[in-house]
């Protein structure tokens, strides 16, 4: 029988976010990069969404442990409620440790937890498989490739990364290392499709400094710049141009601050002297001498921007003139939220730079020349677009077929989906439990499609509460029916409607008792069918109806 090897997805794919795969062969499992994502605009109350594990957790004695990829949250978000019900080794390079680490501490886990190090160029043995770290270039410090070794033969599994010749700290992407894969032979590729439909290459991080520089250079305002709180390459330009320009520098936001520490503790950002200092003493110095580098480049409403924007930051208030420097691209999804907090800084007056307006930005993926040197090095049989949604997988796929890989050794695959390959084919064999888990608050999974339906229901139509109280001997009204309403109408300006209400609720009673209807639950169900359609028929709306009745 031929050595197999499975892959299955149990995130990021046809989705942007929450990247996990998992890679099979014989009695062993290795997870690759755990990652969170963002609710839809319609998960009210929902805080992030995680992939579904309930495969990993039914196979966790064959689960040899978790490599990451880079410190991103849609790579590692997920850890800290994952790794609850998972208690394996966590493989990572040092940047990616130290995130970790933070992220574990809240959580009470990192002493529970075998968290190690590993250098780009290493390489780690886990069950039949060995995986090695190789050098890349992303949006991040410290991102790696893995090269996945089995008796089946290697995997590449690019995570994200683009072709960077110019990095702000550290070296170019290690091209040799995937040329000589490729000699030696590859046996399937997974790589990363976030920019396939961008020609060209990936404009390098030092362009972005260019633009601070001309940002910077004669402003005789405050200057204010927000970008992803992990890009440590971006925070340091931020931080050089400051310094140059003899500017002091206050770092604001929870995960802005928790990131600066991990950097500089581990050598990924250099900071000039006298250059930090703490956001308190900002507010004695002249406003052409500071900058205040912020979390909120995605509009998130607990972030430090979005609070400065509307008000609620303890130490920062915009005022007229400020220079308020977005150097980020949106999230698919974030659009309208950052343009709601863009909006909120040009009415204060604010001067707003974007990326529509000016070169502050550049993304952390790879475009298609980029793409198309990965896969023309490896030489893969196989191919697997991961990282994008269907317009993503389905677009990489085309690009494969225009470097000559034959039609039928290309897999686009789905969540749960499971692909088997051999040294000589590659095929969906099944599918494993997958989907989206729901965070809210402490409650993990506790939100359902049910409650999710119920909130929806609330809020696009608001709810009424019935109350009565009724004989316990022969069901007669005692007192009530009192109407109560939320999110439907305001009670005062309609007592009209609430009269009426009313009397559709005595009639139904009425009813019910005439025809010797005792039971409760009929009689509530009866109360909600009169209800709902009395107030369709009268406002053509439909509000969630709860009828309370106690026995007296």
């Amino acid at each position: 029988m031929a050595e197999k090897m499975k892959i299955i997805s149990l995130g990021g794919l046809n989705e942007i976010g929450k990247n996990l795969t998992v890679y099979e062969h014989g009695n062993d499992i290795i997870v690759v990069d755990c990652g969170m994502g963002f609710p839809d605009d319609d998960m009210y109350g929902i805080d992030v969404v995680i992939p579904d594990v309930s495969y990993l957790i039914k196979n966790k004695n064959r689960v040899r442990g978790i490599f990451l990829t880079h410190g991103h949250e849609d790579h590692i978000g997920a850890l800290p409620y994952v790794l609850k019900d998972l208690n394996v080794p966590v493989y990572g390079t040092r940047m990616t440790v130290g995130l970790v680490q933070i992220k574990l501490e809240e959580h009470d886990l990192a002493k529970r937890t075998k968290i190690i190090s590993v250098e780009p160029g290493e390489t780690i043995k886990a069950g039949s498989f060995s995986v090695e770290f190789i050098r890349i270039n992303h949006s991040i410090a410290g991102a790696v490739s893995f090269a996945i070794k089995c008796p089946t033969g290697t995997v590449i599994h690019t995570g994200d990364f683009k072709i960077d010749p110019t990095p702000i700290k550290g070296d170019m992407i290690d091209l040799v290392r995937f040329g000589q894969l490729g000699q030696e032979g590859v046996l399937a590729l997974l790589a990363d499709s976030t920019n396939v439909g961008k020609e060209g290459y990936s404009a390098s991080e030092q362009k972005v400094g260019e633009t601070f520089d001309a940002l910077f250079k004669g402003c005789d305002q405050r200057i204010i710049v927000t970008t992803f709180a992990s890009n440590v390459d971006r925070v340091q330009q931020v931080i050089n141009v400051a310094a140059r320009y003899g500017r002091k520098v206050g770092i604001t936001g929870r995960s802005m601050e928790n990131v600066m520490k991990v950097s500089t503790q581990l050598g990924y950002m250099d900071v000039p002297p006298n250059t930090l200092v703490e956001m308190s003493q900002l507010k004695n110095l002249p406003r052409d001498k500071v900058v205040i580098i912020t979390t909120g480049s995605q509009g998130e409403t607990m972030s430090a921007l979005y609070r400065m924007a509307f008000s609620n930051h303890r130490q920062v208030e915009i005022v007229p003139g400020d220079r308020i420097i977005i150097s980020a691209s949106a999230i698919p999804g974030n659009e309208k939220t950052i343009g709601h907090v863009i909006n909120e800084l040009f009415r204060k007056d604010a001067e707003v730079i974007y990326e529509r307006l000016s070169d502050i930005h550049v993304s952390g993926h790879a475009c298609q020349e980029e793409l198309k040197m990965i896969h023309a090095l490896t030489k893969p049989k196989f191919f697997i677009p991961v990282h994008g949604e269907q317009w993503h997988l389905k677009t990489h796929a085309q690009l494969a077929r225009t470097m000559g890989m034959n039609p039928k050794n290309i897999v686009i695959s789905d969540i749960g989906k499971i692909i088997e390959i051999t040294k000589d084919h590659i095929r969906t064999t099944g599918t494993v439990p997958s989907g989206r888990v729901l965070v809210d608050g402490y409650g993990v999974g506790d939100v359902g499609s049910v409650v999710l339906r119920d909130r929806r229901h609330l809020a696009q139509d608001g709810m009424i509460v019935v109350v009565v109280n009724l004989s316990g001997e022969d069901g007669s009204v005692i007192s009530g029916p009192d109407i109560i309403t939320r999110g439907f109408v305001y009670v005062k300006e309609s007592e009209d409607l609430m009269e009426e209400l009313r009397t559709v609720v005595t009639g139904t009673l009425n009813n019910c008792q005439s025809t010797g209807l005792s039971d409760w639950a009929a009689i509530k169900s009866a109360l909600k069918s009169d209800l709902s359609s009395y107030l369709y028929r009268k406002t053509r709306r439909n509000p969630m109806i709860l009828p309370v009745i106690m026995e007296i």
